[in-house]
Order: C-alpha cells, then structure tokens, then sequence
C-alpha cells in the first residue's frame, strides 16, 4: 500500500490536516504524520469576523505525530501533504523539514499544499517557475520565490496541487486523489 506523509507542527490550521488526513484514508493510503518532534501537537482554527482586516485565531484539535521530521525517510512515502496554519512558519527553518520536502519536489512526487504552506516552500526554491496556490497574503511570498501566484482553489501544476485555505478543501482533494490515482493509485 503507498504511503501518504503529512507534516505538521503545533498552529497547523486545523481543517487543513484532517480534511486531508482523513481523505487519505478514505482512499487507502496508508497515512503518517511527521513533525519536528514526536508528540501530541496543537493544532488551531482560523475564521473571519466581519470587519476584522484579517482571520482570528482560536485553538484547535490536537493529534499525535507519527514520526519525527529526523526520522523521516521520505523515498519510502508516494507523496507529501502540507497543511497550513502558523505551523509553516517555524517548520521552514527545521533542516529535516528542507530535506524531505526537498526530496518530493526532486523526484517529482505528488506534492499538496495549501494556506501558509507556501511560505515554507518559497525558501526551498521549488515554486520557482511553478503556478501555485496559497493564502492571498502570501502571494508576495510566492512571486519574491520565482513562483507564478494563481488566486485559485485547485491548482495543480504538474504533480503538485495548491490550495487558497480550507474553504477550497473539496477542490483541492478533488484535484489531488486525481493525480494520486494516476501517479501512486492505492490498492484494493
């Protein structure tokens, strides 16, 4: 059965892991989850409040991590999920982090991301020339990477499909277990 990893850190936006961990299962994959350390992690909730210039920030669920990011050894995973929340802002700087996202770029493996997410790729240099997704205020993120911002709820470039935040979930997964199915199907 392929393997499916999701990394997360504490703030990972909570709709983002779940929706997409639990769509993992649902279609076979087995499913794990790395973060820098392994532990139970905090997850958060963000909402908009009209006339708020921005989201809000509540607390969220907590899962376990599987793994730790150190233990990862990312050729034995078909492909990579990365949610978005706070957690991006912190797992860009782990080194375990940079070396496995790496890898899935490098060997062109299906990769999702969504929300904040891009801002821990931009520094890694894989969106550059690519057409991605991610929260609208990251798009100077996306662009200042060499990365082609589309304000858009599945855009797939290639084998990696990103997302705007958690109101594009059925899209995004929509659009990500179709290249899944094609490029690692799960079996049975």
């Amino acid at each position: 059965m392929p393997k499916i990893l999701i990394i997360a850190g504490d703030a990972t936006e909570d709709l983002e892991f779940f929706y997409p961990y639990q769509r993992m299962l649902e279609e076979g994959y087995e499913t794990h989850v790395a973060a820098p350390s392994r532990k139970k992690l905090s997850f958060v909730t963000h909402d908009f409040v009209d006339g708020f210039d921005t989201y809000i920030e509540r607390q969220g669920h907590s899962w376990p991590a599987d793994l730790a990011l150190a233990d990862v050894e990312p050729t034995e995973y078909a492909a990579l999920v990365l949610p978005g929340g706070r957690g991006p802002e912190y797992l860009r700087n782990d080194p375990d982090f940079r070396r496995v996202v790496t890898h899935f770029f490098d060997a062109a493996k299906p990769v999702a991301h969504i929300c904040h997410a891009a801002i821990a790729l931009a520094p890694l240099g894989v969106l550059k020339g690519r057409r991605t997704s991610a929260y609208p205020a990251c798009a100077p993120d996306v662009e200042m990477a060499g990365g082609i911002f589309v304000d858009g709820a599945a855009v797939v470039d290639g084998n990696v499909v990103s997302a705007r935040a958690w109101p594009d979930q059925p899209k995004w997964m929509r659009a990500f277990i179709g290249v899944l199915r094609k490029e690692a199907p799960a079996e049975g």
